[in-house]
């Protein structure tokens, strides 16, 4: 967050500073999070087509683009060139697995699949 940087809303002759986020990849955004408890008002977006939900790090998704990225790796090749197990490694630790990463990877989440009878 820049802190210089704010968009400014006017509700009822009232001014709001809020603060607008750099993205990392897309369009910036700018925090309205608190519109509706100091302008006692709420925003509205039908379709929640101009909101971000959250604010994440793992995953980037541009529907209209047809952009969705895991950790900066698009969609499309992950699910031709890595597998499951691949691709949970990358959610969890950041970064796509060795291979001595990906059989000890392997290995463990077998070891805790087994169900005891």
């Amino acid at each position: 967050n820049n802190d210089s940087e704010f968009a400014e809303l006017k509700i009822r002759g009232k001014i709001f500073k809020l603060p607008i986020f750099k993205a990392s990849i897309g369009e910036d955004v700018i925090d309205i999070s608190r519109v509706s408890s100091e302008a006692d008002c709420f925003t509205y977006d039908p379709g929640f087509m101009s909101t971000a939900s959250c604010q994440s790090t793992i995953t980037y998704i541009d529907g209209d683009k047809g952009i969705l990225r895991h950790r900066g790796y698009d969609i499309k090749d992950l699910a031709e060139k890595s597998d499951f197990l691949e691709v949970a490694y990358l959610l969890i630790y950041g970064e796509l697995p060795s291979i001595e990463q990906y059989n000890n990877f392997t290995k463990q989440v077998a070891h805790h699949s087994l169900v005891n009878e």
